[in-house]
């Protein structure tokens, strides 16, 4: 059992509530548009760090992070892209990974807007995690926490960050 926290479109924007929300987490995941190395090296002194870059994210952070991040974690497959539609409007560029292959759980951002929906055909959960920073036209700024326990799905939360 593991224990995440998501959370994309940061913008280079950084709040202490990332951390606070976080504390009981084993891994945070940030699914891209870091926005700056600062963001992504500060959560990564806190927890384990897993990410991917987004469309705005320099070389730097490209550097480090791939496109796409397939891997495994406690008997579940999971992929992380930053664009990545959603089910029924999957992005080209990902559309045909995941109907060759499609994993347990789909996690993408770039809409900054939170979704969180199965998808019956694929047989899979997609979680957006909306926007997690300022920039952009979302009124709320959100994350989520959830739970993998050997193949399932635990305990989602989502977070309304207030300012």
């Amino acid at each position: 059992m593991i224990k995440i926290g998501i959370l994309s479109d940061t913008h280079a924007f950084w709040d202490d509530k990332y951390l606070k929300y976080f504390e009981a987490c084993d891994e945070i995941w940030h699914v891209g548009d870091i926005g700056s190395m600062e963001i992504i090296e500060r959560l990564a002194q806190y927890k384990p760090i897993r990410a991917v870059y987004g469309n705005i994210d320099g070389q730097d952070i490209r550097k480090i992070y791939p496109l796409i991040n397939r891997f495994t974690v406690d008997n579940t497959e999971v992929l992380m892209k930053h664009i990545g539609g959603y089910p029924g409007n999957y992005d080209p560029s990902i559309r045909g990974s995941l109907m060759v292959r499609p994993p347990q759980l789909f996690i993408s951002g770039h809409s900054h807007i939170l979704k969180v929906k199965y998808d019956k055909t694929l047989n899979m959960l997609h979680i957006n995690p909306g926007a997690a920073g300022k920039q952009g036209f979302h009124k709320t700024r959100t994350m989520i926490r959830l739970t993998i326990d050997n193949g399932s799905f635990k305990d989602l939360e989502v977070i309304e960050l207030a300012d």
